[in-house]
C-alpha cells in the first residue's frame, strides 16, 4: 500500500528568486523608460516641424533639402509610412503575413494570439488612415488645375504674374497643406505609441534601435550613391 502523502511530497516548487524578479523588473522599467524617452524625442520632433511648415511647408512637405535624392524617391509626405513600423516589427521578430501566424501556439508574448491580434488591428487602422491622407494630397494637387486658381491665371496679364488674389488663393492651398502634414506627423506618433505600448519594453526598444539604424543607414548610403555619381562625372568631365 503506498504512504499517504507527506509534508514533503506535497511540497511546493521552489519560489522565483525575489532578488532575480527584482532585477527583471528594474530592467524592464529601464528599459520603458528609454522607449517612452525615444517617443518624446520623436513628438518634439514632429511638433517643431509642424509649426515651421506653417512658415515654408513646401521645404518640409514633399523633398526635404536635407534629404538625399535616394531618400526623397521613398519618402511619403516628407517621411516614413507608419504602417512600415509594423512591417519592421514584423521583419525583426521573424514573423511574415499576420494571417498566417494566427495559428501559432507559442506561449511567448511575441507569437501570442493576442499580440498578433492587436497588431493586426493596428495595421489596419494605419493602412486606412494613410489612404485617406493619400487621397486628401491627391485632391489637393488637382485644385491647382481647377478653380480658383486655374481661373485666376487666365486672367493674368503676363506669366508669373502676383496680386492679390493669387496670394489669396497660394496661402490657402499653404495651410491646407500645412494642415495634411500636422495630420501625418499626428498620424505617425499614434502609431508608434500604441505599437510600443503593444511590444514588451525590450520589444519596444529594439525596435526603436533598429528603426533609428535603418534610417541612418539610408541616409548614409543616398549620400555615398551621390558621392560615386559626383565622382563619375569629374571623370567624364
Amino acid at each position: 500500500m503506498d504512504e499517504p502523502p507527506t509534508s514533503r511530497t506535497l511540497e511546493t516548487p521552489p519560489s522565483p528568486n525575489p532578488t532575480r524578479l527584482s532585477m527583471t523588473d528594474s530592467n524592464e522599467h529601464n528599459l520603458s523608460q528609454l522607449a517612452q524617452k525615444c517617443i518624446k524625442h520623436f513628438q518634439d520632433y514632429a511638433d517643431m516641424r509642424s509649426q515651421l511648415a506653417h512658415n515654408d511647408v513646401s521645404a518640409f512637405f514633399i523633398s526635404p533639402c536635407w534629404c538625399t535624392d535616394w531618400e526623397n524617391c521613398m519618402l511619403w509626405l516628407s517621411g516614413c509610412r507608419p504602417s512600415q513600423y509594423i512591417r519592421l516589427v514584423y521583419a525583426l521578430s521573424g514573423l511574415e503575413i499576420a494571417a498566417q501566424l494566427d495559428d501559432s501556439n507559442s506561449p511567448t508574448h511575441l507569437g501570442s494570439r493576442c499580440y498578433i491580434r492587436l497588431i493586426n488591428m493596428l495595421q489596419g487602422k494605419t493602412i486606412r488612415s494613410e489612404e485617406k491622407l493619400t487621397a486628401r494630397i491627391e485632391s489637393l494637387q488637382e485644385d491647382v488645375e481647377d478653380q480658383p486658381i486655374a481661373v485666376i491665371v487666365k486672367g493674368l496679364s503676363w506669366v508669373g504674374e502676383m496680386n492679390g488674389e493669387v496670394n489669396r488663393a497660394l496661402d490657402k492651398h499653404k495651410e491646407e497643406m500645412a494642415g495634411i502634414l500636422e495630420e501625418m506627423y499626428r498620424l505617425r506618433l499614434s502609431t508608434l505609441k500604441e505599437l510600443v505600448g503593444i511590444l514588451m519594453p525590450k520589444q519596444a526598444v529594439d525596435f526603436l534601435v533598429v528603426g533609428k539604424k535603418l534610417h541612418l543607414c539610408v541616409q548614409e548610403w543616398g549620400k555615398r550613391r551621390e558621392d560615386l555619381r559626383h565622382d563619375r562625372e569629374e571623370i567624364i568631365s
